[in-house]
């Protein structure tokens, strides 16, 4: 890598206040605010609005799509096929 192009890579809080969650890793992203971490240390904390604690995909909460009615209103609004496949 060319020295001195790059942005500083180091230690980020990201913190989801929706679900009370937050976990230390490392990012080129920064922010003014800061927080004292588990271990004493003080991290720059950015703020997220949805994370894997609070997300429905991960949660378990995500809603399945009735696919199966679906195909029953379409055949009720326009008719079944025939099954023997002559048009």
């Amino acid at each position: 890598m060319k020295p001195g192009i790059h942005p500083p890579y180091g230690p980020v809080v990201f913190r989801d206040r929706a679900a009370d969650f937050a976990f230390l890793t490392r990012s080129t992203a920064t922010s003014d605010k800061t927080i004292e971490w588990e271990d004493g240390n003080t991290y720059p904390v950015i703020d997220v609005e949805i994370s894997s604690a609070s997300h429905p995909f991960y949660t378990g909460t995500a809603r399945v799509l009735d696919t199966a009615g679906r195909v029953e209103r379409f055949e009720r609004r326009y008719g079944k096929r025939p099954a023997d496949g002559a048009r």
